[in-house]
């Protein structure tokens, strides 16, 4: 950072700053580089990408956190093309475990809602009663439902108890890490209320949102793991004359003749760094002691998330070279023998894996802890292999490497009382020059939430000029 200006008190000019270096700050830093601008990002974990990370099990360097991102909106795919990263699609579709057995995620659904309920693979989830409810959908009044704001009371009122507890609650709960009760419908699924509204089912609803998009998987990663991606931000930021520094965390951030950074580390950079623009793009609890003070009004009390831990095995195991469960299960909560939320097939899933990996050799992550779970569950490998055997209905001759990965609070639940909340203090944080606020607890979860959003947070303090 030798080309800053430093003053005579070590305090730096920096032409941005921005505090956070998860998808959302990384892309609000690469938004300023591409306007021309020479941002500092700021970070205090040892690299960036927040949950987008990777790691090396059994030889093979795969990523331990998120592994993918929606192709509902264009931003995270155009992104990861524009830095040189190949994308690609998903082999094989996901299933559900419930009630002791597996079934596939309906083709032709949206979270778990299904598009048609009398079709094949709906039957095949549900029983003849819960099919019969559902069906009740097309004939109730278009008003039944259009009030309730949570995803879990609008998928109840419409089509009953069993799409909720069997598809929803597993796919949306999974996805999310959130109850569907505490899931705002508009956040989640935007437009799907004013699709029932015009067209007088939920279903016919879900059936107009899947037509505006292209047939086919409803996720992409990066070749090579999506942990690549925020490394290649990381390097874009540096190479268009912005700065990268791991192991800083900010401290407090104030307005004075601009805005003041105060940085703590120990790698011997500037202590205190001035700018007319800041982005803050740290998770919500540090966002809300950075802001304290500096918002004019209270600041809102965020929710706790679920603690999460992700084992991921590389075994031997011929017998799933078929792929039994294709890409994976997501688990309904409930009594039995399978304490995993989750179980991905990440070398049958995504075809550079594959590639990867000999006949007989597999790489399989399992997830727990569910919503409302304060603690993480205390999982370890031999639980995670006999999860594994049972949601595979193979065994697993050999454990070869494990990696456990816990974190706590990651996902916070996006409630509607919660995106009022944050709605209102963006307002606030708007009267701010040079101030914008992103990330994950801001956006809603999900690259294809965060990085648009960090983009614009990026290009709107990219165009702020100065304080003078």
């Amino acid at each position: 950072m030798t080309d800053l200006a430093t003053g005579p008190d070590g305090t730096v000019t920096a032409d941005a700053v921005v505090v956070g270096g998860g998808m959302a700050g990384l892309t609000a830093a690469h938004a300023l580089v591409e306007a021309g601008r020479r941002p500092v990002l700021l970070e205090a974990a040892t690299d960036v990408g927040g949950l987008v990370v990777g790691g090396t099990v059994g030889g093979h360097e795969i990523d331990l956190g998120a592994e993918a991102f929606a192709l509902r909106r264009p931003e995270v795919r155009a992104l990861a093309e524009s830095l040189g990263l190949a994308v690609e699609l998903p082999a094989g579709g996901s299933w559900v475990y419930a009630t002791g057995r597996a079934f596939p995620i309906p083709a032709e659904s949206l979270l778990g809602i299904p598009a048609d309920p009398t079709a094949e693979d709906v039957r095949a989830a549900l029983s003849p009663d819960g099919v019969a409810r559902a069906v009740q959908d097309a004939s109730l009044e278009r008003s039944v439902g259009a009030d309730v704001e949570d995803l879990a009371g609008l998928v109840r009122a419409r089509m009953g108890e069993e799409v909720l507890d069997r598809l929803v609650g597993p796919i949306a709960g999974g996805i999310h890490s959130a109850d569907p009760a505490d899931l705002a419908v508009d956040t989640v699924l935007p437009g799907l209320r004013a699709g029932l509204g015009r067209h007088g089912s939920l279903a016919a609803a879900v059936r107009a949102m899947r037509s505006a998009v292209p047939a086919g998987p409803a996720v992409a990663t990066t070749s090579g793991g999506l942990f690549r991606l925020p490394r290649a931000l990381a390097a874009a930021v540096t190479a268009g004359g912005g700065h990268v520094r791991t192991r800083a965390t900010v401290t407090a951030v104030r307005p004075g003749y601009g805005w003041e950074v105060d940085v703590q580390a120990g790698d011997g950079g500037p202590r205190r760094i001035c700018t007319d623009r800041l982005v803050v793009a740290t998770d919500g609890r540090a966002a809300m002691n950075l802001l304290d003070g500096v918002l004019p009004g209270p600041l809102p009390t965020l929710p706790s998330g679920s603690a999460i831990t992700h084992v991921t095995l590389a075994v031997r195991a011929p017998a799933l070279d078929h792929a039994p469960r294709g890409a994976g299960l997501l688990v309904a909560p409930g009594p039995g023998p399978v304490r995993a939320k989750a179980l991905t097939h990440a070398s049958a899933k995504w075809p550079w894996l594959a590639a990867a990996t000999t006949p007989g050799e597999h790489l399989l992550r399992l997830s727990y802890g569910r919503p409302g779970e304060p603690q993480a569950v205390p999982a370890d490998v031999a639980l995670a292999s006999a999860d594994a055997g049972q949601l595979l209905s193979a065994p697993i001759d050999e454990v070869l490497d494990a990696v456990v990965v816990n974190r706590s609070g990651a996902l916070a639940p996006t409630t509607p009382a919660h995106r009022g909340a944050v709605a209102d203090l963006q307002e606030r944080a708007a009267t701010l020059p040079g101030l914008a606020v992103t990330g994950a607890w801001v956006a809603g979860t999900g690259l294809g939430s965060t990085v648009p959003h960090g983009r614009a947070a990026g290009e709107a303090v990219a165009r702020f000029t100065n304080f003078s």
